[in-house]
């Protein structure tokens, strides 16, 4: 059916997108026989234009506060807003752009998960050289290997699992992409509020113009700290992952900060206590949290992600095995447009050729066992992630967790074999293969998302993944760059800069692993605490052992999101008290509010944390120029304007943070046009 012949239908995306039908059953919206405009320069070039964007905003995000958001719905509704500004272009092709756009992100959670620990191991040992080159490589190979390993599990969980796997993202951005193509406000709402988060976040940064302090604290006796990083970005995190999240991470970090701390403050006294090397009575609370909860944390995390992996392993075997059926393969039939992958031939000749060049490129600490270890931990992770953002979707993917688990591994096999000769060259090798495997398992899980969407549409497979590996390099050339840039400017890996409690925590495993130097009583405690917290309390060992990890400033305000969303819910929709049968048109409205707060709030992380990288960019580049870090930040105008009486510059800090809070539930609870 030609172009000009295909008419749009009306409404949302058909009721059999929720049923659990055989895949093959399911009519998309644009059906297999329609010839729509897809893969397109226009719109693989939007794709690009935003996967920079939101590769650079989530790699800020992500090494400032340890988790990252999917950009694939903000992403197509860009689209969507862009092609009805110019007055062209399909749903497939802002479908192909968010496809994309959101590589990006997933590709930078890979990254600021993994690769600054080589900044942590620079700041011990100067010597050490982090490469713009090896980042995008590294990068961009973990990005390519997570596509391609992800391919022969589609037609078992996008097709003949549709309906048992939600998905929920990725049906999420193909209701997104409907309602854009029948029209509405949504743009505009996420435009808005990137541009408050922009504002807000230049005016606010410390190291922008710094009008107000966003960052007040109180301290508590015993060195107890308690206070908020009062910006956007983590305001619209904690909207969007919800009020149960939000808490169990709230209460990881009231354990630290309110009790662990206090604690280890009055357990050590005037005494040295080990990893430290000054006495405890001289630590402030900062220095306490940076020699010891780390390693509590870095236990916690490290045990939660290990449940977790147990708890998938039926869905594990189950993935296993469909994935090697496909890739057995068979004859080429005629198949539609809809279900049309990347040829086995192709998909196994360039995962051969990725391999090879793992191990040949000689910018990469990669020996042959490395490069197998790689082969086989990122097809095992690959496939767990895939399935596992089937349930419960990607911004709840525990990467990190599967992470550790192969840098556990690695680690023990490096000791084993007599590899570890206490150099940093070992221990970079080791991250080498822990970042491809978590690059290529986040990429996957967005894989999976994007193939979803796809799916419910009528997009073909095969372009969607092709785009996917266009979206990846795109990303990855300039991920080195964004690293280099923001370690500058902000410094990575420190309390005070871009603390990357992800990467951190790698290199804290690495060198524990490796060099028999960790905290065990410390690492221990950890552990315990996240047993208790997953099998005697019942909660998510992994979101708790996070909030352990982070500054209480940090989730303190993903919290006020959090309970924002709460109060959303229970306003429109009667909160979980109500039975099940309550109105359905009151739950229609509950859910219309909430898909508005969440793009505003998207909005709110896209503006705010793009100007965090312009900053940061402005303060290198200028370094750089002038040689003169201070000199670097003279369009600073806020130092002690604010200071009308003690405090006042937190207090005025707080009130234009709750003025953000309010614009947050009036666009949230605005008027649904019809």
């Amino acid at each position: 059916m030609a172009e000009a012949e295909y008419e749009i239908p009306k409404g949302g995306l058909p009721p059999e997108a929720y049923d659990q039908i055989p895949g093959e059953r399911y009519t998309p919206y644009v059906p297999p026989e329609a010839r729509l405009d897809e893969f397109t320069v226009r719109a693989v070039v939007v794709g690009i234009v935003l996967s920079i964007v939101f590769g650079a905003a989530n790699a800020y995000l992500g090494l400032r506060v340890g988790l990252t958001v999917s950009a694939s719905i903000p992403a197509a509704v860009m689209a969507v807003g862009v092609f009805r500004l110019i007055g062209r272009g399909t749903i497939l092709e802002s479908n192909m752009v968010q496809t994309i756009a959101s590589s990006g992100e997933s590709l930078a959670a890979g990254v600021i998960f993994t690769i600054p620990a080589l900044f942590v191991w620079q700041r011990q040992d100067p010597t050490v050289v982090v490469d713009v080159m090896q980042v995008s490589v590294v990068a961009a190979l973990g990005g390519l290997l997570g596509v391609l390993m992800m391919v022969p599990l589609r037609g078992y969980l996008i097709n003949k699992e549709h309906g048992a796997l939600p998905f929920p993202e990725g049906t999420a951005c193909a209701e997104v992409q409907v309602a854009g193509q029948q029209g509405g406000s949504r743009a505009a709402l996420l435009f808005q509020g990137l541009g408050i988060g922009a504002i807000y976040q230049a005016f606010a940064n410390e190291r922008g113009f710094g009008l107000w302090n966003a960052s007040p604290a109180v301290n508590l006796p015993r060195k107890a700290q308690i206070g908020g990083e009062f910006t956007p970005e983590l305001l619209g995190v904690g909207f969007i992952i919800g009020p149960r999240i939000a808490a169990i991470m709230f209460a990881g970090g009231a354990l630290a900060w309110l009790v662990l701390i206090p604690a280890i403050d009055a357990w050590g006294g005037t005494n040295v206590v080990y990893p430290s090397t000054v006495p405890m009575n001289t630590m402030g609370s900062g220095d306490i949290w940076n020699s010891y909860i780390r390693y509590v944390g870095a236990g916690a995390v490290g045990f939660a992600g290990i449940v977790t992996l147990i708890k998938g392993l039926p869905t594990i075997v189950r993935s296993f095995r469909l994935g090697f059926g496909n890739l057995a393969g068979g004859a080429a039939v005629a198949v539609p447009r809809t279900q049309r992958d990347i040829p086995f031939p192709v998909l196994i000749g360039l995962s051969a050729l990725i391999a090879a060049v793992i191990w040949l490129f000689p910018g990469l600490p990669v020996n042959l066992l490395s490069a197998v270890l790689i082969v086989v931990f990122s097809f095992f992770f690959v496939t767990v992630s895939s399935r596992i953002v089937g349930l419960i979707g990607s911004s709840s993917n525990p990467v990190s967790g599967m992470t550790i688990a192969a840098l556990i591994l690695t680690s023990l096999i490096w000791v084993a074999l007599g590899l570890n000769d206490g150099t940093v060259a070992s221990k970079a090798a080791v991250l080498t293969v822990g970042a491809v495997v978590c690059i290529a398992a986040a990429i996957a899980g967005d894989t999976s998302q994007d193939l979803k969407t796809g799916f419910l549409l009528g997009a073909t497979p095969k372009r969607q993944q092709w785009s996917q590996m266009i979206g990846v390099l795109a990303s990855a050339s300039v991920m080195g760059i964004v690293l280099i840039v923001l370690n500058e400017s902000y410094g990575i890996g420190t309390a005070d800069g871009l603390p990357a409690p992800q990467a951190t925590l790698m290199s804290l495993v690495i060198d524990g692993v490796l060099a028999g130097s960790l905290p065990w009583m410390f690492v221990a405690l950890g552990v315990v605490i996240s047993a208790i917290v997953e099998f005697v309390f019942k909660m998510p060992a992994l979101a708790f052992a996070v909030g352990l990890y982070l500054p209480v400033s940090l989730t303190t305000p993903i919290m006020i999101g959090g309970l924002m969303r709460m109060a959303l819910g229970r306003r429109w929709e009667g909160g979980p008290a109500v039975a099940p049968t309550r109105d359905e048109g009151k739950q229609a409205i509950g859910a219309e509010k909430r898909e508005q707060g969440v793009l505003f709030s998207s909005g709110l992380i896209a503006g705010s944390a793009l100007v965090g990288v312009l900053v940061g960019g402005l303060i290198y580049g200028v370094t750089q120029a002038t040689g003169n870090q201070a000199g670097s930040e003279a369009w600073v105008i806020g130092e002690g304007w604010t200071e009308f009486f003690p405090h006042s510059s937190e207090l005025i800090g707080t009130a234009i943070f709750t003025a953000l809070c309010l614009l947050l539930w009036r666009a949230a609870n605005r008027r649904i046009n019809t």
